[in-house]
């Protein structure tokens, strides 16, 4: 297979009406990746050398979002959404390039697999001028049902135009196709648009290759796969299967799930093997867990590197830029962004912690804030290793904390302290015998009075 060129179109001018969004429709986002997203990533997977995206007029945040996922990936403009095959061609400058294998697929369907491309372009390989891929459904209405005789694809039968019996057909169109690239370009200029809605559908390519004396035939893929998505309903429902995928994945590789209904991955969450994942946990983007590692209930990570035997939560939040080695720890109510924790360093409880590094055995007591933003600018707070923060500290950046050094509790840092030094940085404590009664009985008379 990886001897053979592919170039893909991916269909993506749909304005989605139905979602009643300013956005495209494949925009929209399953598993913190937007649903085009998904269908690229999986054809570069499956081998697709050559990636054209159809967008409409007027989307360039479309096109800037595709050139960010696939810098080598092209964009083309339907001007008039006159169809799926008047979509397709125009990719015509990408077309008239020859490729081995031209599949087209849609930008709404997210959840198609590398696995099941590849089905598409082993039949091609095989010597199929033509490959649909199909699914079985036990509610095929709606559905074009896919008519084979001896092997070969003869027809796509639309729902309205389709006899009783074939009505009774489960093997449905999923709208996907490959094209021997051969007869790709021929195929799709082949296509007329005399029907009700004067419009130019890719079905046709059936019977128009048929007609040629041409190799059809139909693959079988899965429902879930091939589901696209036209409504925040279809897309909910979408992302509960993705998230099914995702769980089923992570069990299936070695990880502990103890609630998995209630753990949500995003497209490129990486949990190595023996990593333990309590209930309610949220893996937003970029986020990596490394083995033996436990990520404890109702915690939030994006962007984060979790390092081995390392403990996060309950209720921790990591955002961005956040990198734990080994033996660390981060627990409930700690917020942590843009910081280094080196290995076996700990911030248990009650803190936030930004733009920082932590050296290797250091203890942040409860209560410590890293001031890290003055208004305009961030800065670094950088705290040697094996040292001891106490409580309801806080540091103010930039500052540093050399090793070994300790932070009485309830101090504010603004000042650099040196390897294994003490700073104190509070207001030395007064006591007035007799003054909090003083006080109090002042207070009731002055109550009393404006009563």
């Amino acid at each position: 297979m990886t001897s053979r060129s592919c170039l893909s179109i991916v269909l993506a001018a749909g304005l989605g009406t139905r979602m009643k969004s300013n956005l495209p429709k494949v925009m929209h986002e399953i598993g913190g990746l937007p649903l085009v997203g998904h269908v690229v990533k999986a054809l570069k997977q499956a081998g697709s050398d050559r990636i054209s995206v159809v967008t409409g007029p007027d989307m360039p945040e479309l096109e800037k979002l595709v050139q960010n996922l696939a810098p080598e990936a092209h964009c083309h403009v339907q001007h008039e959404r006159l169809g799926t095959a008047h979509a397709a061609l125009a990719a015509r400058s990408a077309l008239a390039s020859p490729s081995d294998d031209v599949l087209i697929l849609f930008g709404d369907t997210p959840l198609v697999t590398a696995d099941t491309i590849g089905k598409v372009r082993r039949a091609l390989s095989d010597g199929a001028d033509l490959a649909v891929l199909g699914f079985e459904t036990q509610q095929p209405f709606g559905y074009g049902r896919l008519l084979t005789d001896n092997g070969q694809l003869v027809a796509i039968r639309e729902e309205k135009d389709a006899s009783d019996a074939e009505r009774r057909i489960t093997f449905c169109n999923s709208g996907i196709m490959g094209f021997s690239g051969l007869h790709a370009l021929s195929l799709l200029d082949a296509i007329g648009n005399a029907n009700a809605k004067s419009e130019f559908y890719l079905t046709d390519a059936v019977e128009i290759s048929n007609s040629r004396g041409l190799k059809v035939v139909a693959v079988s893929g899965s429902e879930v796969e091939t589901q696209g998505i036209n409504t925040r309903a279809q897309l909910a429902a979408c992302e509960e299967d993705f998230q099914v995928r995702m769980r089923n994945f992570a069990l299936e590789n070695g990880c502990t799930l103890l609630a998995p209904h209630t753990v949500y991955f995003s497209h490129d969450t990486v949990l190595e093997s023996d990593v333990v994942v309590e209930q309610n946990v949220v893996f937003a983007p970029g986020v990596r867990v490394a083995s033996g590692a436990k990520v404890r209930a109702f915690s939030h990570l994006e962007g984060a590197s979790v390092g081995r035997n390392s403990a996060v939560g309950p209720y921790a939040r990591l955002r961005p830029g956040t990198v734990l080695g080994a033996d660390t720890r981060v627990g409930n109510f700690v917020e942590v962004k843009n910081t280094t924790f080196e290995d076996g360093a700990k911030a248990n409880h009650l803190s936030y912690i930004g733009d920082a590094s932590v050296g290797s055995k250091s203890n942040i007591g409860a209560g410590t804030i890293t001031c890290n933003y003055d208004g305009y600018l961030k800065h670094r707070t950088e705290i040697g290793a094996g040292s001891f923060v106490g409580s309801n500290s806080t540091l103010v950046a930039p500052v540093s904390l050399g090793s070994g050094t300790f932070v009485a509790a309830g101090s504010v840092i603004t000042d650099d302290v040196d390897q294994d030094s003490m700073a104190f940085g509070r207001a030395r404590q007064i006591v007035k015998e007799g003054k909090a009664k003083q006080l109090r009985e002042r207070l009731k008379a002055a109550k009393e009075t404006k009563s």
